[in-house]
């Protein structure tokens, strides 16, 4: 019964941490994100859809927060980790650009087949240019997002959080 109550009591722990994690990394998305919404609306003189550009953000970033963690799940970038940070940092946001973008299409596709149209048309109309300068902008943003969670892994998460979110006495 007390390694039952302990199992749970680590499931929860770990349930905890991974949704402080996601929350972490759709924070941080986000925040770029409603960035590029915002100078978007800025450069097209576009104000009166500013509700749906932030809310396409928001999303962007939960799903894109979601992508990341499957990718970690799946150890992908794992084989760079012994390389320099800004090596491993580069890989990681190339390799996850690449899934971004995969999962992009995938999701445009099932968007235009729900809609009725065919598999080769879903090809022919998608707008690889889009996607490609999207994949762009996520690659760019992953980068310092890495750098970040390599360093996290080499200090600790203990060490790194009290280095980047605690004061620090004078002197």
């Amino acid at each position: 019964m007390n390694t039952e109550n302990s199992r749970a009591a680590t499931l929860k722990q770990k349930a905890i941490h991974e949704f402080e994690e996601f929350v972490g990394i759709c924070l941080y998305l986000a925040f770029f994100f409603f960035a590029i919404a915002t100078y978007r609306m800025i450069l097209l003189h576009d104000f009166h859809d500013s509700s749906f550009n932030y809310g396409f953000a928001l999303v962007n970033a939960l799903v894109i927060g979601k992508v990341i963690l499957i990718g970690e799940y799946s150890h992908l970038g794992k084989k760079y980790e012994t390389r320099s940070i800004l090596l491993s940092s580069l890989y990681k946001s190339l390799l996850f650009g690449l899934l971004v973008l995969g999962f992009h299409i995938v999701e445009e596709a099932v968007k235009r087949l729900l809609h009725g149209g065919d598999i080769a048309g879903v090809f022919r109309d998608m707008r690889i240019d889009d996607m490609l300068c999207r994949t762009l902008v996520v690659f760019c943003t992953f980068i310092p997002f890495f750098a970040f969670r390599e360093l996290r892994r080499l200090l600790g998460e203990g060490r790194f959080n009290e280095l980047f979110f605690r004061a620090r006495p004078e002197g």
